[in-house]
């Protein structure tokens, strides 16, 4: 029977011995990177212009999903297409940093694309938990107030981060949001929240 050696052990001795290939001096070992060539940064960029277009296609999966009234399948394409783009918002801490390449830079239209996605999975994910039964108002109002962060004036998300604290009981917060989602209504909707 091979002998198992731990994950943590093999990338230990690998760090080492590169530590020692390249002649590191105990000084330089603190801030050892691992660097790619460019022909891996462009495979990089392609894997990650890959991941943002699986996520828009798994968040449209899912709005199709929440139009048939399938809110479970819905809210699990809208997970689906969040975790495509885990690890490629550049606003987020590195999990390991310093270990590594931080990832390809996200062009300013990757960037905006990938916050569409994550705010619209998101308020999504807030009007389908509100369909669901029984109804998790805490993580509506959580989902909410990620939508509201990048979108403060989201009339939608104000609206179930509202409905989310009234029926957890903070009646002063639910006034809040309500009152801010009603004066934030598109023109001509008003008197008919429909969300």
């Amino acid at each position: 029977m091979p002998r198992r050696t731990s994950g943590r052990r093999v990338i230990s001795c690998l760090l080492k011995s590169a530590i020692k290939i390249s002649n590191l001096t105990p000084i330089s070992r603190a801030s050892f990177a691992l660097s790619l060539p460019n022909s891996a940064r462009v495979m990089g960029d392609r894997v990650m212009e890959k991941r943002l277009q699986e996520a828009q296609l798994y968040k449209e999966k899912g709005n199709q999903r929440y139009r048939e009234g399938k809110y479970r399948d819905a809210v699990s394409r809208y997970h689906r297409a969040l975790l495509q783009l885990r690890g490629l918002d550049p606003s987020l801490p590195s999990p390991i940093p310093n270990l590594g390449p931080q990832g390809p830079a996200l062009t300013p239209e990757q960037e905006n694309t990938l916050h569409t996605i994550q705010t619209d999975c998101y308020n999504n994910l807030a009007a389908c938990l509100l369909q669901m039964e029984p109804v998790n108002y805490e993580r509506v109002k959580e989902y909410s107030q990620k939508v509201l962060e990048r979108q403060p004036d989201n009339a939608k998300a104000l609206y179930r981060a509202g409905v989310a604290f009234f029926h957890l009981q903070d009646y002063d917060q639910a006034r809040h949001y309500l009152v801010a989602a009603v004066s934030r209504q598109p023109k001509g909707e008003r008197g008919g929240l429909k969300w």
